[in-house]
């Protein structure tokens, strides 16, 4: 856990985040990719963002297996939800989502709170991804650590790709701020290394019990400026 300065606040030394869906809105950038996917089917009446939670799900599911590019992954993922859905398709339509990754947008905090942040900290990302599709990610800014699934040859629930974030940091691990916003991933893989973490809850879900407990709780990222020394 990382000291607390007078007054409450903490001063990392590196503050890491998850990239899609806590810097990148992936959800609202990639449904449309998901719409072509299914209209290039015979699949009716079946809701895109059921589909695409579903297809998610399976993709965490993986992360747990013996190492796969993210893009092998995200093509098994999509056979087995099609089989799920009693849809035929080709698993190739995958493309429309990797297609979409250069129009990914940021939620409206990202850019002015990092500003904020590298003014003080260094910053890290930390990735479930292939460079490739990372590259391609419009960011608007570089970062002094970049952390992906295909450096780190594996994921992030097991602590492959939290351990390669320890291991690259340059800092001792108790000075690192982890930021994220995925349950299963971030919380289930960096809690156990002793990581100080916030959980990123820009959905407003429940927390799952069954799930290691986040050190601190905050709807966006902007929210973070309120606790670290800026």
């Amino acid at each position: 856990m990382l000291n607390h300065t007078q007054g409450g606040r903490v001063a990392p030394k590196m503050m890491s985040f998850d990239v899609y869906g806590t810097l990148i809105n992936v959800r609202d950038s990639c449904y449309g990719a998901f719409e072509r996917i299914l209209a290039a089917t015979d699949a009716r009446n079946i809701g895109i963002k059921e589909f695409w939670e579903c297809w998610e799900n399976r993709n965490i599911e993986q992360y747990w297996q013996p190492y796969k590019s993210y893009r092998e992954i995200c093509e098994a993922s999509l056979s087995d939800t099609f089989m799920k859905f009693g849809i035929r398709g080709d698993t190739h339509l995958i493309n429309y989502y990797f297609d979409s990754f250069s129009s990914f947008f940021l939620y409206e905090d990202v850019l002015p709170t990092l500003d904020r942040l590298a003014s003080r900290c260094r910053l890290a990302i930390v990735s479930n991804i292939d460079d490739d599709l990372l590259a391609l990610t419009p960011l608007k800014r570089s970062f002094d650590l970049v952390c992906s699934a295909e450096r780190a040859k594996g994921y992030k629930p097991d602590g492959t790709l939290f351990r390669y974030l320890i291991d690259n940091a340059g800092v001792p691990k108790e000075t690192i701020f982890h930021s994220g916003q995925s349950q299963l991933t971030d919380l289930v893989g960096g809690k156990p290394l002793g990581l100080t973490i916030a959980w990123i809850n820009r959905r407003s879900i429940p927390l799952s019990d069954s799930v290691p407990r986040p050190d601190y709780v905050f709807q966006d990222i902007a929210s973070l400026l309120q606790l670290v020394q800026c």
